[in-house]
């Protein structure tokens, strides 16, 4: 297709200009492109590369040239802009990315420099970088004043002195042809590094150039590195023999480009491109080019005014940005940025204030005009730009006869619904927040359901009556509503709230009404704590704060479980936490988890409903752990009763503001001072602050036999007996290798070189053909340890001192099982304890993910109990195995005879640790049988159904401890 190359200035913009806007698969990024230049009188042509089209663009841009692109991916970058090119009809075009901004008046002023200087063939001016946040954009300085015009005759010298001031000319007003041109001769195969290198390099070596001086570009920073992963400093400085390679290629194929070049040979040319690339090198080196550097930042928290412009200390006044004309501009597009969020940062802040600003939205049965305005007016300040918000609160202003300040949230309503058609409230029901909330307004019960739950308690004495102990010690009373609030529209009932404050009460009351408020000092409130606490009449007690909301479900829920179980002492239920910026995360927790509520006590001790004689039993709060008052009762309650009837409940119970992780020495010495009651003469050492491990320091040093069954797999064999005797540094083991059989005629040879080596190994053979399970326990029988160690025939010992990181665990007399975390070489997890129910059979969450990282709740840190582990790596006392029966030798003859053992040493009284501390190199797959499987979740169907060491609110899929699909819950088989 030919391009108009006469233009006539007398012509339309749309018909000398083409603005050719790259996309992919960023929806929002090109809503908001296309509405900013909505209004610039060119063509403007759409190259949407994303796998789903945009159909909402022919409504509401119809003068758009928009062309869905699916079949170029996103590194096809350079294939898409060749279609782009075979569409172009104008004389000159620029290319645009989705989330930059070229001011109008540039990309026109450069056309026209263009039209006026044929010889000319590129034409731009300066960037600012931009990084959105929630209310504020941050503006960076990336050039420094260069040289601007490129005008000699000689190419070579063009080309050397743009180098030396390097500022990419990718989005400049360029001449059609020549970059149609470019692109006809560009390698397909060229990276974009190198494409980057070249389309500068024949751009300024085919024509002249100019860079005005002007402010041209508003273009967003990278949040770490170019989204394509792109640096040209990478190419340019070689430092292996392929790179090196390539670039003599490049600086070979850019010298045969340079056909305006004369009186030189191929060589010298080449040698002038080399000595432009270090040209280039320099420059960036030096930060003489694309220097990143913060010099004001703009805040805009209120419609009534504008943005705030903050300056910081360095600041570049040569630059052509300081004046009002561009600051006007760029308040145009912050309004964009703000009205018409994209950015991932941008959107995970706005996470928290949408979710805050819903919140401020709710009318509650206490609220009157006055209050929800008042609540309205700080929900706006977290971002103006929510019509929702500013749209009530105008109504409401206008209802209180504030017109004027009215009739200015009106118009500002109307000039964000110009740019924007999207409700935040479904913008948020797509986010993390938006569909934790939506799965809680499901678990809600119906006005029909709260009256039969009402009627069934009455029917039972009006069900467990419960005292909230609410601790106001900040003297905060707007948080403390919120609390009051969320009770106070629940329609359960059976609960006492005694406030302990530290201002003036709100009001005069007495132990017998419903809301008590008690004044308090922070030396004594521990005391006035336990003293209500003897004294209630009620039969439960739970601790909270002021600001925590209760759920509608919550307490509804205990009622009804506990109504069901009076033996319970203690119950701790899920919650729903508040980040610091106002996203909604869950915390949900597992059953009673003993090493992980002394490993997280922050997130696992919290918001107990404690039984009242229990609490009394053990002598209540210790004012000397106040800092740590719950993990401290909760410790004495297992002193006192061991773990019997300590239960959880999968239901959140309050929505409160996020547990800070973080170091406690209360709870360090709490936790030692268990340990001592305990027997112990433990440390507790911290993984990281908040997050603690023990070290029992068990005197004995018993025997460990290592058991590897084998069959056909030396090399695997071979590295699994080598790191264990090479890297193992405690002393009383001996291996023990089962061979299944082998035929291999490497193998067999191997294990008979191993019984005559004298070493620690011994080999035992299958002579009986036995099953695996059935070999296993001859195995275990003929063991000499005190403690068996299951060890899978490819697995890789990491750590010297694994061994006595697993008999740190298995000495502990409650524990029966200790399992170690599993990783590929390349430190990925490939398991992390056993879910029963995982994927539709048995499986392990965090798989793929990194080693160090630290999981949901901390999970992938501490120690826990699981309800199984795999025998790729498996302790337990020889004793315990043999009382239980070993392994089913039965129904679980080649697969999950592990899990079975796991679960029959769970059901005699005994816990199954996993530790991360251990970690030991295996691919986590397991024995799988369809036949096995069924009877296990057979003969384990309770297990199945509701895995005691995960939730059942999160899902059985993918890497696991995510969010399940909404649900009901099931009032009335809880009604019976």
């Amino acid at each position: 297709m030919q391009s108009k190359q006469n233009s006539d200035r007398s012509m339309p913009l749309t018909e000398r200009l083409t603005l050719v806007l790259i996309t992919h698969n960023r929806p929002a990024f090109l809503q908001r492109a296309l509405q900013y230049y909505s209004d610039f009188p060119c063509t403007v042509l759409v190259l949407d590369s994303s796998s789903v089209a945009d159909e909402a663009i022919e409504e509401r841009f119809p003068h758009v040239k928009y062309h869905h692109l699916p079949q170029f991916s996103y590194t096809e970058l350079s294939a898409k802009l060749v279609h782009g090119l075979s569409l172009v009809t104008t004389a000159h075009m620029l290319f645009a990315a989705d989330d930059d901004f070229i001011l109008h008046g540039a990309i026109t002023e450069s056309v026209e420099f263009l039209e006026t200087n044929p010889d000319y063939g590129v034409c731009y001016g300066y960037s600012l970088m931009y990084q959105v946040s929630d209310n504020s954009v941050q503006y960076y300085r990336r050039d420094k004043k260069v040289q601007e015009d490129y005008s000699s005759d000689r190419p070579e010298q063009r080309v050397h002195e743009f180098f030396s001031n390097y500022i990419p000319p990718f989005y400049s007003v360029t001449r059609t042809e020549l970059l149609r041109k470019w692109f006809d001769i560009a390698p397909k195969d060229i990276n974009l590094e190198w494409g980057e290198i070249g389309h500068a390099y024949y751009l300024f070596v085919s024509a002249k150039a100019r860079i005005l001086p002007i402010p041209y570009s508003v273009r967003e920073k990278n949040y770490v590195v170019s989204q394509h992963n792109t640096d040209v400093r990478w190419v340019l400085n070689p430092t292996d023999l392929k790179r090196k390679a390539e670039r003599e290629r490049y600086a070979e194929f850019f010298a045969s480009l340079s056909t305006t070049i004369t009186g030189s040979d191929l060589d010298q040319i080449k040698q002038g491109v080399l000595d432009s690339f270090d040209v280039m090198l320099d420059s960036l080196l030096k930060g003489n080019a694309l220097a990143v550097e913060p010099i004001f930042k703009s805040d805009w928290t209120s419609p009534l005014s504008g943005p705030l412009r903050q300056f910081g200390p360095s600041q570049y006044v040569e630059m052509p940005f300081y004046n009002q004309a561009f600051f006007d501009q760029l308040t145009h597009i912050e309004f964009l940025l703000h009205a018409m969020p994209a950015g991932r940062l941008q959107l995970e802040l706005l996470e928290g204030v949408w979710a805050r600003q819903e919140q401020a939205l709710l009318i509650h049965d206490t609220d009157s005009i006055k209050t929800i305005t008042g609540r309205l007016w700080p929900a706006m300040d977290r971002s103006p730009f929510n019509k929702e918000v500013v749209n009530r609160l105008a109504h409401n202003l206008k209802l209180l006869d504030e017109r004027e300040e009215s009739k200015a949230m009106f118009d500002w309503v109307q000039r964000l619904e110009a740019v924007s058609v999207e409700n935040r409230g479904v913008q948020l029901a797509q986010m993390p927040s938006g569909r934790l909330l939506n799965w809680l307004q499901a678990r809600s019960p119906s006005a029909n359901e709260a009256g039969a739950i009402a009627a069934h308690l009455a029917a039972h004495a009006g069900g467990p009556q419960f005292c909230l102990l609410l601790l106001n010690l900040d003297n905060d009373n707007n948080k403390l509503q919120i609390t009051l609030d969320s009770l106070m529209e629940s329609s359960f009932r059976a609960f006492k709230i005694v406030v302990f404050t530290t201002g003036a009460p709100a009001t005069s009351t007495s132990a017998q009404d419903m809301l008590h408020f008690i004044k308090v000092s922070p030396d004594n409130y521990v005391d006035k704590l336990n003293q209500v606490a003897r004294q209630t009449p009620c039969d439960w007690l739970l601790l909270a704060n002021g600001g925590d909301q209760f759920t509608a479900s919550g307490l509804l829920l205990a009622s009804l479980e506990l109504l069901a179980a009076p033996e319970c002492r203690a119950v701790f239920a899920d919650e729903i936490q508040r980040t610091p910026n106002g996203a909604l995360v869950n915390v949900f927790r597992p059953g009673f988890n003993l090493d992980l509520l002394q490993g997280l006590p922050a997130l696992m001790s919290r918001h107990w409903l404690i039984r009242k004689d229990v609490f009394v039993g053990v002598g209540g709060y210790s004012a000397d752990f106040s800092k740590a008052l719950e993990f401290d009762l909760l410790l004495r309650i297992i002193e006192r009763g061991g773990m019997a009837w300590l239960a959880h409940l999968d239901e959140p119970l309050l929505i409160c503001e996020e547990t800070a992780i973080e170091e406690n020495n209360q709870e360090r010495m709490a936790l030692s001072r268990h340990l001592t009651s305990r027997g112990y003469k433990g440390h507790v050492n911290s993984v990281l602050p908040g997050a603690y491990q023990i070290d029992y320091r068990h005197v004995e040093r018993p025997s460990v036999s290592i058991i590897v069954l084998s069959h056909n797999n030396l090399e695997s064999l071979k590295r699994c007996v080598a790191s264990v005797l090479l890297k193992t540094r405690y002393r009383h083991y001996d291996v023990l290798v089962v061979d299944d059989q082998s035929t291999d005629i490497e193998t067999v040879s191997w294990l008979a070189l191993q019984e005559y080596a004298g070493s620690r190994t011994r080999v035992m053979r299958n002579e009986q053909g036995l099953n695996a399970s059935a070999l296993l326990n001859q195995a275990c029988r003929q063991a000499k340890g005190e403690y068996l160690l299951l060890l899978a025939d490819n697995s890789e010992v990491v750590s010297p001192n694994w061994v006595e990181l697993l008999l740190n665990q298995a000495q502990r007399p409650e524990v029966g099982v200790v399992g170690a975390k599993l990783i590929e070489q390349d430190g990925t997890i490939t398991q992390a304890g056993l879910i029963l129910g995982f994927d539709g059979g048995i499986g392990s969450a965090f798989v793929g993910e990194k080693k160090d990282a630290k999981g949901y709740m901390h999970r992938l840190l501490l120690e826990q109990n699981y309800s199984a582990v795999s025998a790729a790596c498996l302790m337990v006392r020889k004793a315990l195995f043999d009382a239980v029966g070993g392994l089913d030798e039965t129904d679980f003859t080649e697969a999950y005879s592990d899990v079975d053992l796991c679960l029959k040493i769970g059901q005699n009284g005994y816990m199954t640790v996993w530790t991360p501390q251990v970690e030991i190199i295996h691919p986590g797959t397991m024995p799988h049988s369809d036949a096995a499987l069924e009877k296990l979740r057979s003969k384990w169907n309770a297990q199945f159904a509701h895995d005691q060491a995960y939730n059942s609110n999160l899902a059985l899929t993918g890497k696991g401890f995510t969010l399940g699909n909404p649900s009901s819950v099931n009032w009335a088989a809880l009604l019976g």
